[in-house]
Formats: structure tokens, C-alpha cells, sequence
């Protein structure tokens, strides 16, 4: 199993990108998954996670300006990134709770994508 991101980039201020993340490999189930982001020398940060009902939530400092959406079918989740700022620079990553066949058993994980950067710059 494993997660692939994708969409990052440059971009000037005000500017939007939509980032993209897919699930592959013998999974069952994907339950919440979400993006996170890591400016340089600061902490990760959530950013918006969506349920594998559909039920969303994102942080104040995007709320407005960027829709996490999903696609079930697809194993793949979106970043609709709008209204870009400088303060947005950041390696993003994708993050998915994954159930998958292991053999003949069932195993649950926290699986993250490799990371794609996206720098608002003009």
C-alpha cells in the first residue's frame, strides 16, 4: 500500500493549485484522510481532513480558500488550493487511514505520502 501525491508547485500570490493524492495496493477500506503541511522550521500542521462520509474540516488559516474533497471510488483525495499567500509555502502531505488485506488477515495503518511542495512566490 501506498500513497502518491502529486500538483505541487509555484505560484504567485493569489494564484491556485489543487493538489492530488491516490491510494494503491490491496486495500479494503479508507477511512479519514487528510493533508498536512511543514514550512521550513516549523512543526506539521493539519490542514483539512475529509471522512470517508464526506464530512470535511480544515484549519482557520484556510478555511474559505481551500476544499479537501474525495473520490471513494478512485482511493484518492484533492487539495483545491485558492487564494494562495506566501504563508502557504510549505511541503504538503497526504495522510489516509488504510485497511488492507496482509495475507489472510485485515490490518489498519496511518499511511503518508511522500511530500509535494507548493511555494507561493511572485
Amino acid at each position: 500500500v501506498q500513497l502518491q501525491a502529486s500538483g505541487g508547485g509555484l505560484v504567485q500570490p493569489g494564484g491556485s493549485l489543487r493538489l492530488s493524492c491516490a491510494a494503491s495496493g490491496s486495500i479494503l477500506r479508507i477511512d479519514n484522510m487528510g493533508w498536512y503541511r511543514q514550512a521550513p522550521g516549523k512543526q506539521r500542521e493539519l490542514v483539512a481532513y475529509i471522512t470517508r462520509a464526506g464530512t470535511t474540516n480544515a484549519a482557520d488559516s484556510v478555511k474559505g480558500r481551500f476544499t479537501i474533497s474525495r473520490d471513494n471510488a478512485k482511493n484518492t483525495v484533492y487539495l483545491q488550493m485558492n487564494s494562495l499567500k506566501p504563508e502557504d509555502t510549505a511541503v504538503y502531505y497526504c495522510n489516509a487511514v488504510i485497511t488492507y488485506y496482509s495475507g489472510s488477515s485485515l490490518t489498519s495503518e496511518d499511511y503518508w505520502g511522500q511530500g509535494t511542495l507548493v511555494t507561493v512566490s511572485s
